[in-house]
């Protein structure tokens, strides 16, 4: 697991956006970040001036959305279709693309909806990611429904069931 605070994460595409003239110096993860930063230029003024928004709040309430955590889930969608994960999310972000004519970013739009829903009810009631919720939320998006099969959520795994997956 990784320990990451809010600072890093803004720090990360602060810095991407600052390397994005030498794209060869970048790994894969930043690649993809620089991509996503790249299709929100609206979100170009406050990756050049990170130290002004280290610790902004943005209020739905007001009609705002965090930039950081909007990039952060296409990030994440990126990341869960390159390795399938859930699976069935790669052939969920292939078909979205397919519909929307090669368009990742509202393909992913779509997909963010279901991810940021599963993550605030995780947060809300205080339990790990419902994979079957999630999953169930993309498929809508291409017009299947719940799948016929239920699977394991990882943080309902006990140690009784690790030892014997080991064996």
């Amino acid at each position: 697991m990784y320990d990451v605070n809010t600072h890093d994460v803004r720090r990360f595409f602060a810095g991407v956006w600052q390397q994005r003239l030498q794209p060869l110096g970048l790994d894969g993860l930043q690649q993809k970040a620089l991509r996503i930063i790249e299709a929100h230029p609206e979100y170009h003024r406050y990756l050049a001036d990170i130290e002004q928004y280290l610790d902004k709040t943005w209020q739905p309430e007001d009609g705002e959305s965090n930039p950081f955590l909007h990039m952060s889930l296409h990030l994440s969608l990126q990341e869960q279709a390159a390795i399938d994960q859930p699976p069935g999310i790669r052939h969920i972000h292939q078909t979205l693309c397919a519909r929307y004519n090669g368009d990742w970013v509202s393909a992913e739009h779509d997909m963010m909806d279901a991810l940021a829903e599963t993550l605030w009810e995780a947060q809300r009631y205080g339990r790990g990611l419902d994979v079957n919720a999630y999953i169930t939320r993309l498929r809508r998006l291409i017009g299947l429904g719940q799948e016929d099969t239920a699977r394991i959520n990882p943080h309902e795994v006990g140690l009784s069931d690790q030892i014997s997956l080991r064996k």
